[in-house]
């Protein structure tokens, strides 16, 4: 049964007009955060934001020993993991469900303790994202793993050793897992096909500033030397351009102006480029961008997702909405996780015309041909999107629905808005800072 406080009543129609700010972002800063375990000394890392993934990383650690403690400015966490200890099984197994992350602190904890517990995970539904790479990984570096009915239990009698490794695909969480594993494993650790998003150099930023030694190749081969020991960093976390780009395009499907302070142009270039194409407009300055739809017509758009440096997976749903009120028929073809074009289903409801295809609509290659996943769209527009009854499914296919709802004619009732928060920090302040009309049923503004 849905909680009345998990229920958002939003009544479009209206453009979103201002400022908000996006701070860390959500795939960097609770990853940085398991890498303060690695080290022997203190951490401080700034431009946190108060996510929920934030919030359960925050109690993994203190159940293991680590103190986390605000700094001296905002969005500041100190993190001290000089008594690191075994945490109970039970209070871990608390955690289980609630993020994806618990799956990187295997590594760390290996190092520190010798063994680590690791509970059943949660995240999104999107598609399948296997956590048995992360363990072949792990038992590559010499950890054994025993399956339990509550869980994994990892043990490392010795010390883990440098191995080679190639991923069969780009993963992030997979190029994360060996990272920290690999900076105080013995000798020497190469990893080809990995993942080079801009969070993740920012991650072996934060690695090498504690002492690691690490070097990327243009072939996307990353080699790691292992050290004997990992001091503390200090670290400002680059900013959220996927919250940033959901705003984005919040502003060209309500036909709005958002000036998003903390954006930067270097990790937003190829949506920016998309953006454009679209037909929207944006001014970038030194402490942001200001997104808009500068009247007219919106273009229909071919597009295709990929790792970095393509068009990121989780830019694509947000700026569907949009594409639902330009003229033509855009294509759009998701090469990352095969089920993430679900969400149409309820743009449809609201008056959209989305069809999902099982072929490659696209010139890319793709590991979802042939394999009867739909995973390409056309979307026909423009058209009226009117007010419905919405779902939520993932965070940002959530995101999209409450774009959606903005930009319709009517009231929708948005269930599920709690998902939101995993990644979306302070977000339905941030709608009526922009002028939006949301409120929680039974009378009063969201916040």
């Amino acid at each position: 049964m849905t909680r009345s406080n998990d229920v958002l009543l939003v009544h479009g129609g209206t453009p979103l007009e201002g400022e908000i700010r996006v701070r860390g972002a959500k795939n960097l800063v609770p990853k940085a955060m398991v890498a303060a375990l690695l080290g022997s000394a203190p951490s401080r890392l700034r431009n946190v934001p108060d996510i929920r993934d934030v919030r359960v990383v925050r109690g993994l650690l203190q159940l293991h020993g680590v103190t986390v403690r605000p700094g001296d400015e905002p969005g500041e966490l100190v993190l001290d993991p000089t008594h690191v200890e075994s945490a109970n099984v039970a209070d871990i197994d608390a955690h289980a469900g609630s993020s994806r992350i618990p799956i990187l602190f295997c590594g760390p904890l290996l190092h520190r303790l010798g063994h680590a517990f690791i509970p059943g995970l949660g995240g999104c539904d999107i598609g399948g994202r296997p956590i048995d790479f992360h363990f072949d990984v792990l038992r590559q570096f010499g950890a054994t793993i025993e399956k339990r009915a509550d869980g994994q239990y990892l043990e490392a009698p010795h010390r883990l050793r440098g191995t080679k490794i190639r991923l069969p695909y780009p993963s992030v969480g997979s190029t994360e897992q060996v990272l920290l594993t690999a900076v105080l494993a013995e000798g020497v650790t190469e990893l080809s096909n990995a993942a080079v998003e801009p969070e993740i150099e920012d991650l072996i930023c934060v690695l090498q500033k504690m002492g690691a030694i690490i070097s990327m190749d243009t072939d996307r081969t990353i080699r790691i030397t292992g050290v004997d020991q990992l001091g503390g960093y200090n670290h400002r976390a680059l900013p959220d351009r996927l919250e940033a780009a959901s705003w984005a395009s919040a502003a060209l499907a309500t036909e709005g102006s958002i000036y998003v302070r903390g954006a930067r142009q270097r990790e937003m270039m190829t949506f920016l480029n998309t953006y454009r194409k679209v037909g929207g407009a944006f001014d970038i300055g030194d402490e942001g961008i200001r997104f808009w739809h500068p009247g007219g017509k919106l273009n229909a758009i071919a597009l295709e997702t990929d790792v970095h440096p393509g068009f990121q997976t989780d830019w694509q749903q947000p700026l569907v909405v949009a594409l639902t009120q330009a003229s033509g028929l855009s294509i759009v073809h998701e090469t990352v996780y095969e089920s993430r074009l679900g969400f149409t289903s309820a743009l449809n409801q609201m008056g959209a015309h989305i069809q999902l295809y099982r072929e490659c609509l696209g010139g890319s290659a793709c590991r979802f041909g042939q394999r009867n996943f739909l995973h390409s769209a056309v979307v026909s527009g423009p058209t009226k999107l009117q007010g419905s009854d919405l779902v939520i499914p993932d965070l940002r296919g959530g995101f999209s629905y409450l774009i959606a709802a903005l930009a319709a004619q009517g009231t929708s009732r948005v269930h599920g808005i709690d998902l939101i928060n995993r990644g979306y920090e302070n977000f339905m302040e941030k709608l009526v800072e922009l002028g939006a009309k949301v409120e929680l049923p039974g009378g009063g503004n969201a916040v």
